[in-house]
């Protein structure tokens, strides 16, 4: 166990590598319940969605979720999170918990007097349940089918005596389902679903050797609210067709990046911390910001912001780890390919 934004969280089960390989071949179960959820609903909440978020807000469809940045007015990044389009004029916003208090305070300070919002993080809890057998497996423990979910969807769903919402958005590259549902009642479901024969929980290790693989950033690693997000994701996720907080900054960094993130896979299992220092010959030109053994390919990976102009697919560069210097390339993320999730 271990402390993640004011949680005790389970760092690990059986072990990280046997959690890893669980959930890419089978499915695991993730307890994600520390993971704030804020809703905003009002005939203004719309246009006040669009103001706050680098992703469009007005073309998401009920039952559609998508990916984005809240910033500050300088562009850097508060928070990545994602929007939930559950009604006309309602919304949820799924937070991560080390900046939970900081999004609400920001987005409260911002928000029309019409705007209603509420914090719903200690009335729901959240459930990860991810990996190829996972449909069948959610399907046997609730005793009935599934809902069809298209990629980055959701629907309000009946999972045993539980109102849920269940969501296909993933952290994994596999195959899996969020489910939202009143946080008294999660310890049964849990208990059930880990009952199933061909599901593990996972912890956070996992978690994060399954994230990196798939190239997904971390905040507080590939994000801060030091710099835009443009240089972690080269214009995804960001509408420029709309005005949006720190629009300005975002904006000069796509156009003129001084730096960008790139993936790197080496040819060994050394595997390099954030911080560790990306070198082109004797020259420094970047910094590792996550880095571990990639468990699916088995061999080191990490990404890492390095000069915009040597930010070149198949580039060799070094990277200094513990005082040696070890190859690298520059390849295309995500380092895992074979992921399941949008099966």
């Amino acid at each position: 166990m271990g402390e993640f934004g004011g949680w005790d969280m389970p760092i690990q089960y059986a072990g990280i590598l046997d959690e890893h390989e669980q959930t890419r071949n089978h499915t695991s179960i993730f307890d994600i319940c520390h993971m704030g959820e804020f809703e905003l609903y009002g005939k203004t909440a719309l246009e006040d969605l669009e103001n706050l978020l680098t992703c469009n807000v007005r073309s998401l469809k009920i039952g559609q979720v998508r990916y984005g940045f809240l910033l500050n007015d300088q562009g850097g990044v508060i928070d990545d999170l994602t929007c939930y389009r559950m009604d006309e004029e309602r919304y949820m916003l799924v937070v991560n918990a080390g900046t939970a208090e900081k999004d609400a305070k920001w987005i409260q300070s911002r928000i029309s007097a019409d705007t209603i919002f509420v914090d719903l993080s200690d009335q729901l809890a959240k459930l990860d349940v991810q990996g190829p057998e996972s449909r069948d497996v959610l399907e046997e423990v609730f005793g009935c089918a599934l809902p069809d979910l298209g990629y980055f969807r959701f629907k309000e769903f009946q999972a045993l005596e539980s109102s849920t919402i269940i969501s296909r958005t993933g952290y994994t590259g596999e195959l899996g389902y969020e489910i939202y549902l009143p946080a008294e009642e999660a310890a049964q479901l849990w208990q059930k679903i880990v009952e199933h024969p061909y599901c593990e929980p996972g912890g956070l290790g996992a978690r994060d050797t399954l994230r990196l693989e798939m190239g997904y950033p971390l905040y507080g690693h590939e994000l801060s609210d030091s710099q835009s997000p443009a240089l972690m994701s080269r214009g995804m996720f960001i509408d420029r067709s709309k005005n949006f907080i720190g629009k300005e900054c975002v904006m000069n960094d796509l156009e003129i990046p001084e730096k960008l993130l790139v993936g790197l896979k080496f040819s060994s299992k050394r595997a390099a911390r954030e911080h560790d220092a990306v070198y082109l010959g004797g020259d420094e030109i970047g910094e590792v910001t996550s880095g571990s053994l990639a468990p699916s390919l088995g061999v080191a990976v990490a990404m890492a912001y390095v000069k915009a102009d040597l930010a070149e697919v198949g580039k060799i560069l070094d990277v200094e780890i513990r005082g040696k210097k070890f190859p690298a390339e520059i390849v295309e993320l995500p380092f895992y390919k074979n992921g399941t999730a949008r099966t």
